[in-house]
Protein backbone atom coordinates (compact mmCIF):
# COMPACT_ATOMS: atom_id res chain seq x y z
CA UNK A 1 0.00 0.00 0.00
CA UNK A 2 1.12 3.16 -0.74
CA UNK A 3 0.42 6.34 1.82
CA UNK A 4 1.82 9.80 1.99
CA UNK A 5 3.81 10.86 5.37
CA UNK A 6 5.14 13.72 5.98
CA UNK A 7 4.90 14.95 2.64
CA UNK A 8 7.40 11.60 1.53
CA UNK A 9 5.32 8.37 -0.59
CA UNK A 10 5.87 5.62 1.78
CA UNK A 11 5.37 1.63 0.46
CA UNK A 12 4.04 0.07 3.63
CA UNK A 13 4.54 -3.94 3.35
CA UNK A 14 0.47 -5.30 3.95
CA UNK A 15 1.17 -6.05 7.32
CA UNK A 16 0.76 -1.83 8.41
CA UNK A 17 -2.99 -1.86 8.00
CA UNK A 18 -3.92 0.91 10.45
CA UNK A 19 -2.32 3.68 12.34
CA UNK A 20 -1.56 1.63 15.48
CA UNK A 21 0.30 -0.72 13.24
CA UNK A 22 1.91 2.25 11.01
CA UNK A 23 3.14 3.76 14.78
CA UNK A 24 4.72 0.30 15.80
CA UNK A 25 6.60 -0.30 12.13
CA UNK A 26 8.03 3.13 12.41
CA UNK A 27 8.84 2.74 15.97
CA UNK A 28 6.89 5.16 17.38
CA UNK A 29 4.11 3.18 19.88
CA UNK A 30 6.13 4.38 22.69
CA UNK A 31 6.41 8.08 21.97
CA UNK A 32 4.26 11.19 22.19
CA UNK A 33 2.50 11.94 18.75
CA UNK A 34 0.53 13.80 17.02
CA UNK A 35 -1.55 12.03 13.97
CA UNK A 36 -3.00 13.84 10.96
CA UNK A 37 -5.03 11.29 9.16
CA UNK A 38 -6.19 12.75 5.68
CA UNK A 39 -6.60 16.39 7.78
CA UNK A 40 -8.25 15.21 10.42
CA UNK A 41 -6.00 14.92 13.67
CA UNK A 42 -6.74 11.91 15.50
CA UNK A 43 -7.31 10.68 19.49
CA UNK A 44 -4.88 8.50 20.30
CA UNK A 45 -7.52 6.15 21.31
CA UNK A 46 -8.66 6.27 17.41
CA UNK A 47 -4.64 4.68 16.49
CA UNK A 48 -5.95 1.16 16.96
CA UNK A 49 -9.69 1.78 15.15
CA UNK A 50 -8.35 3.53 12.32
CA UNK A 51 -7.93 1.74 9.03
CA UNK A 52 -5.43 2.70 6.56
CA UNK A 53 -6.43 2.88 2.69
CA UNK A 54 -3.62 3.09 -0.63
CA UNK A 55 -3.51 6.92 -1.04
CA UNK A 56 -3.80 8.00 2.32
CA UNK A 57 -2.04 11.55 3.70
CA UNK A 58 -0.63 11.79 6.97
CA UNK A 59 1.63 13.74 9.26
CA UNK A 60 3.24 12.34 12.21
CA UNK A 61 4.87 14.93 14.31
CA UNK A 62 6.39 13.43 17.68
CA UNK A 63 8.64 15.17 20.20
CA UNK A 64 12.61 15.65 20.49
CA UNK A 65 14.31 16.85 23.88
CA UNK A 66 17.05 18.78 24.04
CA UNK A 67 18.90 21.79 24.78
Amino acid sequence: MKVVINGEGVELPGTVNRVSTLLKYFDLEQKVVIVEWNQTILDQSMHAETVLSDGDRMEIVHFVGGG
